[in-house]
């Protein structure tokens, strides 16, 4: 079992001030993989000094300073890719060629996409006699989640040094050991001493404390809303920008017009991705109700293919769930939309067969779901859709947006004009038509309680620059 205890501090690997040790899990064998310590307010008042310390140094660096360290992160990152991939598989259950293929790219993607918006980012304009210098906020908290580890630790930590930030990390204690990894490239690829700091810790300590620490500029938080909630307070009494990815129940719509194999399948396909842990999952599926029973059928063939296995088998499978808490989560909620009056098409309670140790879950379709359910309103983040029909092209759009959430939406039509039309409607951050797919230069973010602030490319840079309007008298 490995001993992550230590937590990085001011450029060195630190003992916590207090002993309080944890053990991670296997989600896929519900065996003890290593033991990391939790930390407390102290521990982060020591990281967030370091930090602090090092702003007005860092913050000074050249942009081709800064280009150099992140090419030479990169390129560390490249060489221990394959152990990044391992790290998360056995953290939180993603099977081994996903965790390559999709997981541990985004760390690549974060970093990649960083350096290439630095290379031409406008730092500074003139406008009319003033001008317009942005500049790094600070010192920045952030507190990432365990379904795509690597993916928030990056999309935060790339541009945050791209700006010229000083920073500390709260990986999450579910699935730390990739951020334990990430830290040690952080350490290879030589930043200034403080620049980067990691401390683990649950949210009600360490989360906690980084939320409301004063000397903390700006909190980055991606997690479900109601922790977003308990950061937006806690920072509130000290007026720091925070930015928050939180939960989503996208809608996926499927008008009758559309290629119906390719949209249900692919549909399917995108909600069991990742064991269904995404906050972007398309888990409300709209259909045309004049091709919705055709719709079901090809939705229960698609998911009843999905196969379910060890997350060490290599091919195209998925996992267990994170925890045994998220366990127990998702099979409350297929529980309830059985109790409501939801059709189980396939999958539903339980284990699959021969997979009785560890978190698995079958993949579930539900149909004759209305909008009202529960399993339509909460964000289940298992593999679960749920099939809801519809009659018009304004009730599609009135069902989509009838939801707290706007993280992401879907829909598939051959209609330019109704592509276009019913883009402009949906209250989302995020579109995809017909299956579109979303590269790191995009941004990332959403409406209502999905957040605020966007992620990803050169839109992750501006939640992290102040804007500094420098005036001179008139020539």
């Amino acid at each position: 079992m490995k001993d992550l205890r230590k937590f990085y501090i001011n450029g060195e690997w630190v003992q916590p001030l207090h002993e309080n040790d944890l053990a991670v899990e296997n989600p896929a064998t519900e065996e003890m993989l290593a033991t990391i310590s939790l930390g407390s307010a102290a521990d982060v008042d020591r990281a967030v000094a370091a930090a602090k310390a090092a702003f007005p140094i860092y913050s000074q660096y050249s942009v081709e300073q800064r280009i150099a360290l992140m090419e030479k992160l990169l390129q560390i990152y490249m060489d221990r890719y394959d152990e990044m991939a391992v790290s998360i598989s056995m953290e939180m259950g993603a099977p081994i060629s996903f965790a390559s293929a999709a997981q541990a790219d985004c760390g690549r993607g974060h970093i990649s996409a960083a350096l290439e918006a630095l290379k031409t980012y406008e730092f500074e304009r003139q406008v009319g006699n003033t001008l317009v210098v942005k500049e790094p906020i600070g010192v920045c908290g952030f507190i990432t989640p365990w379904n795509w580890p690597i993916n928030q630790i990056s999309c935060k930590v790339a541009p945050a040094l791209a700006t010229g930030c000083t920073m500390v990390l709260k990986p999450s204690e579910i699935a730390p050991i990739s951020g334990y990894l990430f830290t040690e490239m952080m350490d290879q690829a030589g930043f200034p001493a403080g620049v980067y700091n990691m401390v683990n810790g649950d949210g009600p300590e360490v989360g906690a404390a980084i939320s409301s620490h004063p000397d903390v500029d700006m909190v980055s938080f991606t997690g479900s809303t109601r922790a977003g909630v308990l950061v937006a307070k806690a920072a509130a009494e000290t007026v720091k920008r925070v930015t928050q990815e939180l939960g989503g129940k996208s809608p996926n719509i499927i008008f009758e017009d559309s290629d119906l194999e390719k949209a249900v399948s692919a549909g399917v396909t995108n909600m069991m991705s990742n064991t269904g842990q995404s906050c972007n999952a398309p888990s409300r599926m709209l259909v045309h109700e004049s091709v919705y029973d055709q719709a079901v059928e090809i939705a229960r063939q698609t998911a009843a293919q999905v196969a379910v296995g060890q997350p060490v088998n290599e091919g195209w499978h998925i996992g267990p769930l994170s925890s045994r808490v998220q366990f127990d989560k998702v099979q409350a909620l297929i529980a309830k939309g059985i109790d409501e009056g939801a059709e189980v098409v396939t999958g539903g309670l339980g284990k699959p067969e021969g997979l009785e140790t560890g978190y698995f879950v079958k993949p579930t379709v539900f149909a004759g779901v209305n909008n009202q359910m529960t399993i339509a309103r909460e964000e289940i983040f298992g593999p679960v859709l749920c099939m809801i029909p519809f009659a018009t092209e304004e009730q599609a759009i009135e069902i989509a947006n009838d939801t707290p959430y706007g993280l992401a939406a879907y829909f598939s039509t051959s209609d330019a004009q109704r592509a276009k039309r019913v883009a402009g409607k949906l209250r989302a951050g995020m579109i995809s038509l017909n299956s579109a797919s979303q590269n790191y230069t995009a941004p990332f973010g959403g409406y209502k309680q999905s957040g605020n602030g966007r992620e990803w490319g050169e839109f992750g840079f501006d939640d992290f620059l102040e804007i500094k309007g420098i005036s001179r008298p008139g020539e």
